[in-house]
């Protein structure tokens, strides 16, 4: 073994989403590969391994932590205007050729990432409760790598964090299992999927199975959390009309009330193939979603070229409820229960109960830790 292997070896616990089999194997129910794990071997995950029979799991690091707009996550319809601290670990069950976080996901898979080692930082929960109060957050969000598979770690995070009044979610690819959301469910309050794209040859490319994601995203809503969902838009690989079409009629039949966010692309890691995501393909691409029903599109990742789609619209009256520049609030409208204020439509989402301590104009945003 390498020397961060030897490391993130060392910073492991036995884990809770397992069972055992026979000859000291194990099944893990942390993602939605269910590996089976023989003795002294690793899921594809490569950081939750068998050690005489046990599973051990990430615990007591961050790899990455972050005070961020909670529009940068994206979440657009929970607490908009306040911070979020964002927390990652090292690993992922995905090999995304385009990951814009590859030196945290791909650690333990790509010699390239080793450097990740440096960016180790062994923390406590109640370490990260302190991050979280210095930085006035209002949300802990687990993110960078793919927080399903660190799902023990965080939440004894979210056990703390929740105590302490601060609301918890996931940013996650939506590869969940039923045993990880029982799991992770009652601390959490919102939910991010990335629903990469609508083609399960294309899925299985980045390592995952589309039908797995369409399920996770059911299974979040099942469970009770606020879901919003996300499609990196690439062009030659999703962008066609029809995968659009696909995806978007997917989510209506789910619940029209579901947030999808069309974002750009921009060329990263292994994919500098495609040209970069255009305002223009941006936009044809959340009319598709309005077309298919979804009252709430957003594009984003070029602020100020996407018009109206960077802002919350009421559904009925198309009042404009949340005026938004890239990850800043200009304008906040929703009234305190969460309604319109020129027609009374409720606006589904977790909103502040005191409008006026929403901020503006990114008044109140701290620095990055």
């Amino acid at each position: 073994m390498n020397a961060l292997a030897n490391r993130l070896d060392r910073l492991t616990l036995e884990g809770e989403l397992y069972e055992k089999l026979a000859d000291d194997a194990v099944r893990c129910f942390a993602c939605g590969h269910r590996c089976l794990i023989r003795e002294g071997k690793r899921g594809i995950c490569q950081v939750r391994f068998n050690k005489g029979g046990k599973l051990m799991v990430p615990h007591g690091y961050v790899a990455a932590l972050q005070s961020d707009p909670i529009e940068k996550k994206p979440f657009s319809h929970v607490l908009p205007g306040s911070t979020a601290l964002t927390f990652g670990m090292l690993g992922c069950d995905y090999h995304c050729g385009y990951c814009q976080n590859w030196l945290t996901s791909q650690a333990m898979r790509d010699p390239a990432s080793d450097v990740s080692a440096q960016f180790i930082r062994e923390l406590t929960p109640e370490d990260i409760l302190s991050y979280a109060q210095q930085t006035k957050a209002a949300v802990v969000v687990s993110s960078y790598n793919e927080p399903l598979i660190t799902s023990e770690w965080a939440v004894e995070i979210f056990k703390v964090a929740k105590a302490n009044g601060l609301m918890c979610a996931y940013v996650s690819n939506g590869n969940n299992t039923p045993e990880v959301m029982d799991y992770i469910a009652p601390y959490l309050s919102a939910y991010k999927v990335d629903l990469k794209c609508m083609s399960d040859k294309n899925y299985r490319q980045l390592g995952g199975t589309l039908q797995h994601t369409l399920d996770g995203i059911k299974r979040a809503r099942e469970h009770g959390l606020w879901v919003e969902v996300v499609t990196l838009v690439i062009p030659g690989f999703n962008d066609s009309n029809e995968e659009l079409w696909d995806a978007a009629r997917f989510l209506a039949e789910v619940s029209e009330d579901i947030p999808w966010h069309v974002t750009a692309f921009h060329k990263d890691y292994k994919m500098t193939e495609p040209d970069n995501t255009d305002a223009k393909t941006l936009i044809r691409a959340a009319e598709i979603g309005r077309e298919a029903g979804l009252k709430f599109v957003y594009a984003g990742n070029l602020p100020g070229t996407v018009g109206e789609y960077e802002d919350t619209l009421c559904p009925k009256c198309n009042y404009r409820l949340v005026q938004r520049r890239g990850y800043v609030i200009k304008e906040y409208n929703i009234t305190g229960e969460g309604n319109c204020p020129k027609c009374g439509e409720s606006i589904p989402g977790v909103w502040p109960t005191d409008p006026s301590q929403v901020g503006l104009n990114g008044k109140g945003l701290p620095s990055p830790l």
